[in-house]
């Protein structure tokens, strides 16, 4: 191909992935505007506003990859995304879901930085344990409960209470149990 052919295609490519990144930054946009409101506010304000984009963008990105080389890096990309389409777009239909996963890149901050630490784990049950304690640890710091403090209490309570009443304990329920003061139990 002649150089001016794959300048061309550069120049489409680089255009297209230009406004793959100027309807994304719409998305955010929003997201900024209902940032600290409810979870029914979020996704009313989703419905509205961010869905039509949404589904032009899914159009767009669709139409893209028809314009390329099916091994071009850009349209790599393309496809990433469409085969996890639902997973991009569960923030329309749930409140509490964010676009990015920022929120919990910075919750495993701690953990990559650690890694090192972490090869005590020695095996797969190892590292299965350790994921489910930092899930539970930063679940307990998202519902800014402190871990310590939740995981001792429950600890404490989990062998006398209801099987049927679990979902309690969880960090997202979860309320102390009152001190016992020591002048009321004599």
């Amino acid at each position: 191909m002649p150089p001016q052919g794959r300048r061309q295609k550069r120049n489409c490519a680089v255009a297209i992935a230009i406004e793959v990144v100027r309807r994304i930054d719409a998305l955010f946009e929003i997201e900024r505007a209902i940032n600290g409101k409810s979870a029914a506010e979020r996704v009313e304000t989703r419905q509205k506003q961010s869905r039509p984009l949404v589904e032009d963008l899914h159009a767009y990105l669709r139409e893209q990859v028809l314009r390329l080389s099916r091994g071009h890096d850009l349209v790599k990309a393309i496809n990433y995304i469409l085969k996890r389409w639902p997973a991009f777009t569960l923030f329309l239909d749930d409140g509490r879901v964010c676009l990015s996963n920022n929120a919990a890149e910075r919750g495993l901050r701690g953990i990559a930085l650690g890694r090192k630490s972490w090869l005590f784990c020695g095996s797969d049950r190892g590292g299965d344990r350790a994921a489910a304690m930092y899930s539970l640890i930063i679940t307990c710091k998202m519902n800014r409960v402190d871990p310590q403090a939740w995981l001792a209490d429950v600890l404490s309570r989990i062998a006398d209470h209801s099987a049927h009443r679990l979902d309690e304990l969880a960090p997202w329920n979860w309320t102390p149990e009152a001190p016992v003061n020591s002048a009321q139990a004599a």
